[in-house]
């Protein structure tokens, strides 16, 4: 699966401080990877209609049994709002038997920034 591009569901006002969230996934086993991106589409249509969603892209490397996501939301409480509910909440509990590894990380950003780099992604989950 290619990159899934930067997405951009709700346009950010200029110069708006966002909250960027930045994910990386590496499942047990190859099954685990499958299932990873059987549950992505509808995770994907989920992000695109989301309260407070700015932006959202995911890297594959199902080979790797890894996965990145990049997103970037209004607030906190949008990305929680968000991971809680819908498909993501269901799929995201259905996954965590698969997980080897799984890192997060989140930091304040320009909304004129976007979309954050995958080198600065890499960075900040390294």
């Amino acid at each position: 699966m290619p990159t899934l591009p930067w997405t951009v569901p709700d346009r950010p006002p200029q110069a708006t401080e966002v909250h960027v969230f930045a994910s990386r996934f590496e499942t047990r086993t190859l099954w685990g990877a499958l299932k990873f991106l059987a549950g992505t589409p509808r995770v994907w249509r989920q992000v695109r209609g989301a309260p407070g969603a700015y932006g959202a892209s995911l890297k594959a490397e199902p080979f790797r049994r890894t996965f990145w996501t990049l997103s970037a939301w209004e607030s906190p409480e949008a990305l929680k709002a968000f991971a809680r509910s819908g498909t993501h909440a269901p799929t995201a509990r259905g996954l965590s038997a698969q997980m080897r590894d799984v890192k997060f990380a989140t930091w304040p950003a320009s909304a004129d920034d976007l979309p954050v780099s995958w080198a600065e992604v890499r960075r900040r989950l390294a």
